[in-house]
């Protein structure tokens, strides 16, 4: 079973994640199918990008998120938007729609100060 999870990348203490396709029994850093976005919560707003076209076909194909990614995908709107493509709306006007939320929400993020 292929999952949608979270991929640790960064130094010791100074996370940030790669959004991947994986399959479940596969170790959280060890092999990935396919890179489909990144997120790093050190910055405020934490900051989010996904390549909505690939997350759409994994998630077609059976893909199951986990429940950190369900989150994600929940507060940047790509939960909502597969919903919309899966009853039949154009994946041109969604993947619009996505670049321009994706350009509003990661204006000049800066790192907290931990």
């Amino acid at each position: 079973m292929v999952r949608i999870r979270l991929r640790r990348t960064g130094m010791r203490g100074q996370p940030s994640y790669r959004i991947v396709a994986a399959e479940k029994e596969k170790a959280r850093d060890g092999k990935f199918l396919e890179i489909l976005g990144t997120y790093n919560p050190r910055t405020e707003p934490s900051t989010v990008t996904v390549k909505e076209d690939l997350i759409y076909k994994w998630l077609k194909n059976g893909a199951q998120p986990s429940d950190s990614v369900k989150q994600i995908f929940g507060y940047t709107g790509v939960t909502e938007r597969y919903e919309r493509f899966k009853a039949g709306e154009e994946i041109e006007v969604l993947l619009a729609e996505s670049e321009k939320m994706m350009a509003e929400r990661n204006v000049n993020p800066r790192t907290r100060k931990d």
